[in-house]
């Protein structure tokens, strides 16, 4: 009979959690695995207990894709049923217990250097992110989604570079810039690796890991700019979700936060909850956003793109926080990464009709996603440069455009 197994890969940022075995444990003692263990029962549950077991973490993971099980004989241990999972991890801070001699954080391209229980690229490849799962994905925010598009560039060039594979390394690289065509940071990012590497796949390979690094870097210092700007504002509104935006608030310390719930997709219901025990949050509905926004001290967004001449594209219900605010006298902030600064403007497009009305009636339907906000309605657009003016925003969009001549 085979035996089941699961094997849990656990990411933060671009890097995903590889684990020594020791010399303790009953098999492939000294090789590199993911969180791996008998699947007793249910795989779903189990995947959790031996995250919890080997790693000690338990609230730290969410859940990001489960892969199709496939088999893997071999000759010493007989025919393995390996359950392949994929966990997005909030902190890299590990407690290992004895099954583990060592543990690293690594891009997933390593697995094919080091040594490894068997199969442990095929586990990872029946659940890495894809170009499609890049384009599918509207429950991140751009800067999440761009590091996504990079460890897909990484990936595909690594194993592209078996064949010495330019011509399919390019070819991925255009699918990448077009899968979230009004995310101007994925296509930004996606460009600077490509023009930064020779035209060769482990050239890419090399660029993509490096700028993802930077990414994270960048994301980072941007969100400790703008908390410094935060610093005696005690209530701040926000809406839709962005994780520099989320890291900002935690390093503004800013007692009360008030989330708009953010339809169509009401991530901002997530958001919410995710701040509870932090702050005294309040979750409000989209319609009750001007109401709302009186009540606070600032509000602080993100952004899918910036435009040259200064308008920010963010998630619906933007421009109406902004107007909302001018009326209060209080301060619009956007915060994001320089990369998001658009090459030029480009077109916002409504979401699905049936996402709003799905009836009989024969009536025009307008429920878009994303909007353009005027800049006037925005006091600060913060990045990891600090405050970018007009002739930032221009020089940013230049260099951007220079990354896009790649081909």
């Amino acid at each position: 009979m085979p035996t089941h197994v699961v094997t849990a890969f656990l990411r933060n940022g671009p890097d995903v959690l590889l684990l020594r075995r020791s010399d303790d444990v009953g098999s492939y003692p000294g090789q590199w695995g993911a969180v791996a263990g008998h699947a007793e029962g249910d795989p779903d549950a189990q995947a959790r207990v031996e995250i919890a077991e080997e790693t000690g973490l338990h609230d730290a993971v969410s859940l990001v894709r489960r892969g199709d099980p496939f088999e893997v004989t071999d000759p010493e241990h007989g025919t393995w049923v390996v359950h392949p999972y994929f966990f997005d991890c909030d902190t890299r801070n590990v407690d290992p217990n004895w099954e583990t001699a060592d543990y690293e954080w690594v891009p997933a391209t390593e697995i094919r250097e080091l040594d490894t229980v068997p199969e442990l690229w095929t586990s990872y490849d029946a659940v890495r992110p894809t170009v499609e799962t890049v384009a599918g994905d509207d429950e991140h925010g751009s800067a999440y989604l761009s590091l996504r598009a990079l460890d897909v560039l990484r990936d595909e060039a690594a194993l592209a570079a078996d064949d010495g594979g330019w011509p399919a390394v390019a070819e991925t690289a255009r699918r990448l810039r077009d899968a979230k065509p009004g995310m101007a940071v994925v296509r930004n990012r996606v460009n600077r690796a490509v023009t930064t590497a020779d035209r060769a796949a482990d050239s890419v390979e090399a660029a993509a890991r490096e700028v993802a690094r930077e990414a994270v870097d960048a994301d980072d210092r941007a969100a400790s700019n703008v908390a410094s700007e935060l610093d005696d504002i005690d209530a701040v509104f926000t809406l839709s979700r962005s994780g520099t935006v989320e890291r900002a608030l935690y390093h503004a310390r800013s007692e009360q936060v008030f989330v708009a719930e953010s339809r169509p997709g009401g991530e901002g219901i997530a958001v919410a909850e995710s701040f509870v025990g932090d702050f005294d949050v309040t979750l409000t509905s989209d319609a009750n956003v001007p109401a709302t926004v009186a009540d606070a001290d600032a509000v602080l967004v993100g952004a899918d793109a910036v435009f040259p001449d200064g308008r920010v594209v963010n998630k619906v219900g933007t421009r109406a926080a902004a107007l909302a605010a001018r009326d209060a006298g209080i301060p619009v902030l956007v915060v994001c990464a320089a990369d998001k600064v658009a090459l030029e403007p480009h077109p916002v497009g409504d979401s699905e009709a049936g996402s709003l009305y799905d009836g009989d009636a024969q009536l025009d339907v307008c429920d878009p996603v994303f909007e353009v906000v005027p800049a006037r309605l925005v006091d600060g657009v913060v990045t990891e440069e600090g405050r970018l003016d007009s002739a930032d925003v221009e020089r940013v969009a230049d260099e951007h455009r220079r990354w896009a001549d790649w081909e």
